[in-house]
């Protein structure tokens, strides 16, 4: 299969490498310093699974040129879809598919604006993996884990075709019989690790431990599930208790993605996540108070690092 992996930092790497590995012919779309490691001496996953490389990797900073593609494999920042599904229409063909892999749940319907219905799945995807240094990813471990659906929920050959791609690459896959549903799953524990993560300055295994910030993370956790209930998704009843224990499987030291960019200063999916949260769930009647603050708390150096 011929895959468009649009945006190459820790998710898109990650994924991407494993499926060049595998076999797939995978061409990535970077920039900068990265794109011009990978140039010279191809991408590389330094892995607790295993290190490897892929080398010489496909590689461009230009859509155009690539062609069309069988599948787009969307891995930039959520903030970045709506600029992203300008950027790739020359890979767009017919019969082309687009898999958005971001942490909020908001994508989908980005890119159906777009493209249409007919081009868009719904998908997730969980990993901790980030860029160590141009042109190498560092994957520190999660579950490798991608899912996949029409937006409709039917079945359908080009979601079980992809989701071979990733099974025989060695990746955990699910095709759920709700992917909205599992999206909001997901989303209800990422932007709980993400904001708490983020507003204490600490990893994991500190914020699941002390139990004024556990609080916080179920609050957290609990406010995206009235959220997604109130917009119609059918969560599963112990979506919370499910999060809440995938927390506790995280490694001590792990920290979500949006969490280390806010502590490095850069623009962040504070908007996308925890922001989301709090606009969603005014828009639905619900109050989310614990996302409230932590979007209030972070917003001043969002801001100055979207200045900067």
């Amino acid at each position: 299969m011929r895959i468009a992996m649009f945006g190459t930092g820790g998710v898109g790497g990650y994924f991407g490498g494993r499926l060049a590995q595998s076999g797939q012919d995978v061409i990535f779309i970077a920039r900068g310093a990265h794109l011009d490691a990978i140039r010279a001496n191809g991408l590389r996953i330094t892995s607790v699974k295993g290190d490897f490389a892929i080398n010489p990797a496909q590689a461009t900073a230009n859509p155009q040129d690539i062609g069309v593609v069988d599948a787009v494999l969307v891995a930039v920042k959520a903030w970045q879809v709506p600029e992203t599904a300008e950027a790739m229409r020359p890979l767009i063909g017919p019969n082309t598919c687009i898999l958005p892999l971001e942490n909020g749940v908001e994508a989908p319907s980005q890119l159906t604006a777009v493209f249409g219905a007919e081009h868009v799945l719904g998908g997730l995807c969980r990993v901790i993996s980030y860029i160590g240094e141009p042109g190498r990813i560092q994957h520190d471990g999660g579950d490798d884990f991608v899912a996949l659906g029409e937006l409709d929920n039917r079945p359908s050959p080009r979601v079980e075709a992809l989701g071979k791609v990733f099974a025989d690459a060695g990746l955990t896959v699910a095709l759920p019989k709700d992917i909205h549903a599992a999206m909001w799953a997901k989303f209800l524990f990422i932007s709980a690790f993400s904001g708490v993560g983020a507003v204490t300055r600490s990893p994991a295994g500190v914020t699941r431990a002390i139990p004024e910030t556990r609080s916080m993370l179920e609050s957290a956790m609990t406010e995206s599930y009235n959220v997604a209930v109130a917009r119609g998704i059918t969560m599963a009843q112990d979506a919370v208790a499910v999060g809440m224990t995938a927390m506790d499987r995280q490694p001590e030291v792990g920290e979500a993605s949006m969490q280390r960019d806010i502590m490095d200063g850069k623009p962040s999916e504070l908007e996308s996540q925890t922001g989301a949260v709090a606009r969603l769930g005014k828009e639905a009647g619900v109050l989310t108070p614990t996302h409230d603050f932590i979007y209030r708390s972070l917003l001043p150096q969002e801001t100055k690092a979207r200045q900067g």
